[in-house]
């Protein structure tokens, strides 16, 4: 066990449990449509685990402005640090009500030129990661027949991208997975949905040229990229009792540059 992971379990010993309200869990919380997901959540109200893999220091950053809020240090493409994961949440929050599968990674460029150590890197956090994830949280929801399970996937699930292929493989898989489970946990009352977001301004877009920019503005109908607060409050609905009858579904907030 490493370090930062004994850190943040011993923690449990010292009574800090909290049970007061939902709790959500959000993998890859650190940067982006994840931290605003983190400060969202818990502004409504919510007990946030924030899940990280080597931004110790940004979760932690993250972790002093939020009074309801843990990190839990876990590369979500381990199956057993998974496990842990969700003990370690179940032990200081109570149990796990809304699922968050936002950790990913991309890697650019022709496929003949991937790696198989690239492809199986991108698989994992991508595809793996969210398998994980829902496998260690869904024995605790059917039991109590409740549960809300978000998928981030992309635009580019849904249509693909050139020089992009293991990425864009891996965001269609999550669509393909979230239809399914959708059924199979449907009658334990889980509902399961995907967030495909189109362009939002984030760490893995910063490389975009304002020419690279101007011209993916000019083919969206509502003639902007999007930003992390538009993914967000999509994830805030989703989660709501307003979208109790919503499943299987694929929401992309692309500003109608895909319909």
């Amino acid at each position: 066990m490493c370090a930062t992971t004994f850190f943040i379990v011993k923690n449990i010993y010292k009574g800090e449990v909290f049970m007061s309200n939902k709790t959500v869990l959000i993998t890859g919380g650190t940067r982006g449509i994840g931290k605003t997901m983190v400060y969202a959540f818990a502004k409504a109200g919510y007990n946030v685990l924030l899940n990280f893999n080597k931004s110790e220091a940004l979760a932690n950053e993250i972790a002093k402005e939020l009074p309801n809020i843990k990190v839990y240090g876990a590369n979500v493409s381990d199956q057993q640090s998974v496990i842990n994961m969700i003990e370690y949440t179940k032990n200081v929050f109570g149990g796990i009500d809304v699922l968050i599968n936002n950790a990913g990674i991309a890697c650019t460029g022709l496929l003949q030129d991937i790696t198989i150590d690239e492809w199986n890197q991108v698989v994992g956090t991508n595809l793996t990661g969210v398998y994980n994830l829902c496998k260690a949280v869904l024995p605790e929801m059917i039991n109590k027949k409740s549960g809300k399970i978000i998928n981030i996937s992309s635009i580019w699930g849904m249509v693909g991208a050139s020089n992009e292929v293991a990425y864009s493989a891996t965001k269609a898989g999550v669509i393909g997975l979230t239809k399914a489970l959708a059924k199979e946990v449907g009658p334990s009352n889980i509902t399961v949905n995907c967030i495909a977001p189109g362009i939002v301004m984030t760490d893995m877009t910063s490389d975009l040229s304002l020419e690279d920019l101007d011209n993916i503005t000019s083919q969206i109908p509502l003639g902007r990229v999007g930003s992390t607060d538009d993914i967000a409050k999509t994830a805030l609905f989703l989660a709501s009792d307003d979208a109790n009858y919503i499943t299987g579904q694929v929401i992309s907030p692309n500003g109608g540059w895909v319909i």
